[in-house]
């Protein structure tokens, strides 16, 4: 396996009972936090940098 341990994040930016979990892998998995018995959307690394770049932020406007 490599020795590489990965975990799921949950969204800081979410209300308590609606998150979203984020795994950063080779791959970047997102699930809902709810519903995890539904399984996860995987994405490539380069599409969720991509995604990022549209709904987060630049740095020195976030609080």
């Amino acid at each position: 396996m490599g020795g590489n341990v990965y975990s799921w994040r949950k969204s800081s930016y979410t209300a308590k009972d609606e998150c979203v979990e984020v795994l950063l892998a080779e791959t970047v998995g997102v699930r809902d936090t709810k519903a995890r018995h539904l399984g996860q959307l995987a994405v490539s690394r380069a599409a969720w940098s991509a995604f990022l770049s549209v709904v987060e932020p630049p740095r020195e406007d976030r609080r």
